[in-house]
């Protein structure tokens, strides 16, 4: 199942959705597609009129492909503009994923600040080589995301800097508008900032994410790439702090994205 066809079968099926094993990252399911999933299945219970502000994203366990989850939704409160929400996702009785949303009608305000100027970068064109799939070395799910580094070095390269990113978009999808959902596949393609760092393989995860969207989202399909720079605030005793922006190609922002990361190195 492509990206597209797991999103319709969340939003028809909720309480039991199948991952594919090609959706893997290690023993999990990706977790860009469960934070994914479990928003759209949250997206559904909110007015149109409230767009998503902000997620906390939690990876309580790992998600276990070819095993059914069930994405379950909490209203928590409605207010005059913003409606909380919380999800949960499900599987074997135990929560994998938690996300607590909050959506929010715009309103008129007298302050406008712009977002500032995305990172120059090459583009997607004379950026480097795309990270190929390699069985047994790259995670399963790569082979459904086209990723092009730009900025920093390649997981496991010994290059400790601070920054790392380029160009991302899905692979072999047909052409339709990006949401909200697709942004949290595309953020969370990419490894941790912190891998560049380590000479030889090491596992990493993310523990907590936190991710913001700007309202309305830009303009941009499916086939169009869009540009990501991570940046590392602090990393130290096997935790990383890392930041993050998400732009389209003509730099308009997207996405704001935080995360505290593990890594086992």
């Amino acid at each position: 199942m492509n990206f597209s066809q797991l999103l319709t079968a969340v939003r028809q099926t909720p309480q039991a959705v199948t991952i594919p094993a090609d959706w893997a990252q290690g023993r999990a399911c990706f977790g860009g597609l469960m934070a994914a999933l479990l928003y759209e299945a949250m997206h559904a219970k909110v007015s149109p009129e409230r767009p998503v502000r902000s997620l906390a994203i939690t990876f309580v366990g790992p998600a276990e492909p070819l095993v059914p989850i069930s994405f379950e939704v909490e209203i928590l409160r409605e207010g005059k503009a913003v409606s909380s929400l919380l999800g949960r996702a499900v599987q074997n009785g135990q929560v994998v994923t938690l996300i607590q949303g909050s959506f929010g009608a715009g309103r008129s305000s007298v302050v406008e600040v712009a977002a500032l100027p995305a990172l120059e970068i090459k583009p997607f064109a004379e950026s480097g080589p795309e990270l190929p799939y390699i069985k047994g070395v790259t995670p399963e799910f790569v082979k459904h995301l086209s990723m092009r580094w730009a900025v920093g070095g390649l997981p496991f390269s010994g290059k400790p800097e601070r920054r790392m990113g380029g160009w991302v978009r899905l692979r072999d999808a047909a052409e339709e508008p990006v949401t909200e959902a697709h942004l949290l596949a595309l953020v969370d393609a990419w490894p941790p900032a912190l891998l560049p760092h380590l000479k030889s393989p090491a596992a990493a995860s993310t523990l907590t994410w936190t991710i913001e969207f700007i309202q309305p989202v830009a303009s941009l399909t499916t086939l169009d790439a869009c540009r990501y720079v991570a940046e590392i605030e602090h990393a130290r005793d096997g935790y990383g702090h890392v930041a993050a922006s998400m732009w389209n190609a003509h730099g308009e922002l997207l996405a704001i994205s935080r995360q505290t990361v593990t890594v086992f190195a």
